[in-house]
């Protein structure tokens, strides 16, 4: 009973493997025409060597090239087709793997989007950020370094070995012995010699990508309190472990392309032993023995991408197991999913009645709240730090569970998709999350097709319109995280952009954390004012300024008083 317990994890982690290794293959119907055009491309720098083979040894021994001249327009064709479909294979293979590559990455987020605020709060950024931008780049070599050049090489292999054994069957027998004796190396020496640092690059990487995140991301806290140092050594730690990985990684698949190398020359000598003897017998001409000695070179140059496939394949292994760690195999029973109907025009009123909410394992946040608001009501909620403000405002967008009476325009919420519930309220959280890029595309995020003149416009309304023409217009950058911009300036510029996006409810969640007291009262009067008719629930400790809300609900303990 132990022991099927142990290997039950294991089999559920490999079935979960194979299912994100299936979501990174293109359908077939995209991935068929990089294949055929990969197999065309082969097969043409194929018959272009053994056409020209054939060509220059032949003129070599008559006098006229009158005879020769269809050899001659193959070679032609033979060298314009091989690059024309080159680049359709490249085009096609990589347009689907692309193609691919932006549902495998969109997929990943919107299963993580439920477990966003409160299911990733102990979790790694730098492991997040690696999964979700390196591993699951990596996934891509499926289709481009995998699947489609073993299957190229196959396909030619194949049809090489059959060609020759029209010309020379012993020939065929040789080139077919050194392709087996080549895939074994390719496969077994760089199994023997590169696995475990194949499959540690990624970790490597994500460890390193870890290490870089929290330096960087908390520099100034290191500094002010002398851990600089240790967290720099960190990441020079990380730094060489994955270039040792790489190194050694490398140099398995350098042996391993070593000895393709080798069986390349070794078919060609071996061919000519083989089928020279026909000559004295007539079995043979010359033309045709060049040809029988030289395809196996072409052929090996193609079949040479197996230790690179062969590597790529434990490394997108690596990559998928990677994903599948990052990505829960279950959502704990606190946080609620996606699934429900999707629903358009709800109005923007709330009514809860007898609210339970619980963080994942955490204590429950939520005791039984009773709660309305209005279309177009402004409702502060206040209470001490810890009394469950914060888990009210991830309750309300769908981040937790409710258990009670929780309806939104009138319809119950549970029924709606998340994705639907956080189209009617919006949250615009204490700590806004801006991004490095300039403020016309922080805005642009809440509705892409708003023109200049509309974002100054949701600007103006919060009051920044003057503070952007001052900094240079829409182009000027805010920084990682909103570096560049103070604590008020950066919750204006987050209201613009709920603003822009129109939600019916407004879920403001301590607007004025980190900014300064004495400017607290007018940034509050600003949001409130920008808001307009929209229904807003303010959660805050501090006191708003006189009449700027209609009513007051408490919270303490979980509880409304």
């Amino acid at each position: 009973m132990r022991s099927d317990a142990r290997r039950a994890p294991s089999a559920r982690a490999t079935a979960r493997e194979r299912a994100v290794l299936r979501g990174a293959q293109p359908p077939l119907g995209r991935f068929l025409p990089g294949l055929l055009w990969g197999v065309l491309s082969a097969g043409a720098a194929v018959s272009l060597l053994a056409v020209s083979g054939w060509l220059i040894v032949s003129a070599s021994i008559v006098d006229s090239l009158v005879p020769l001249s269809i050899a001659v327009v193959g070679v032609r064709f033979f060298a314009v087709s091989r690059a024309v479909t080159r680049y359709l294979e490249r085009l096609s293979g990589h347009d689907a793997a692309l193609r691919q590559l932006a549902v495998t990455r969109a997929d990943m987020v919107r299963r993580l989007i439920p477990l966003s605020p409160a299911g990733l709060g102990r979790t790694d950024r730098g492991r997040v950020l690696s999964a979700l931008v390196d591993d699951v780049e990596n996934l891509q070599n499926l289709p481009l370094r995998v699947l489609q050049p073993l299957a190229v090489a196959a396909v030619v292999a194949i049809c090489a070995v059959g060609f020759i054994a029209f010309v020379s069957p012993p020939a065929a027998l040789t080139l077919a012995a050194c392709l087996i004796v080549a895939a074994g190396a390719a496969i077994g020496l760089g199994w023997i010699l590169g696995s475990r640092a194949e499959t540690r690059v990624s970790l490597r990487r994500a460890e390193l990508s870890a290490a870089l995140v929290d330096y960087f991301g908390s520099l100034d806290v290191l500094i002010a309190y002398g851990a600089e140092f240790a967290a720099r050594e960190r990441v020079q730690d990380a730094d060489a472990a994955l270039r040792a990985s790489v190194t050694r990684a490398s140099l398995a698949q350098a042996v391993a392309a070593g000895v393709v190398s080798t069986m390349a020359g070794a078919a060609s000598v071996w061919a000519l032993a083989a089928a020279s003897p026909g000559l004295s017998t007539g079995v043979i001409d010359g033309p045709w023995l060049a040809v029988a000695v030289l395809v196996p070179m072409v052929v090996f140059e193609i079949f040479g991408a197996a230790p690179v496939a062969a590597a790529s394949w434990r490394s997108v292994r690596a990559s998928a197991r990677r994903v599948v760690d990052v990505l829960p195999e279950r959502m704990p029973d606190e946080l609620r999913g996606d699934e429900g109907v999707d629903a358009g025009g709800v109005e923007g009123s709330i009514r809860l009645r007898n609210v339970h909410a619980t963080w994942p394992g955490g204590a429950e946040g939520l005791r039984g709240v009773d709660l309305d608001l209005q279309p177009g009501e402004r409702v502060l909620v206040s209470g001490p730090s810890g009394a469950g403000k914060s888990t009210l405002a991830a309750a309300l967008v769908g981040f937790l569970r409710v258990e009670g009476e929780y309806s939104v325009g009138g319809m119950d919420a549970a029924t709606l998709s998340g994705p639907s519930l956080r189209a009617v309220v919006g949250l615009c959280e204490q700590s806004p999350q801006l991004f490095d890029e300039d403020i016309r595309q922080n805005l642009l995020f809440a509705r892409d097709t708003a023109t200049d003149d509309e974002l100054l416009a949701v600007l103006d309304r919060v009051g920044l319109a003057d503070w952007v023409r001052d900094r240079g217009g829409l182009d000027a950058r805010v920084g990682d995280r909103g570096a560049l911009v103070s604590g008020g300036q950066a919750q204006r510029i987050a209201l613009a952009r709920v603003l822009l996006r129109g939600f019916p409810v407004l879920v403001l969640d301590e607007p004025t954390a980190g900014v300064d007291p004495a400017a607290s009262d007018a940034l509050l009067r600003d949001l409130l004012e920008a808001v307009g008719e929209q229904s807003v629930l303010l959660i805050s400790h501090v006191a708003p300024p006189a009449g700027t809300v209609d009513r007051v609900v408490r919270i303490e303990a979980g509880r409304t008083i």
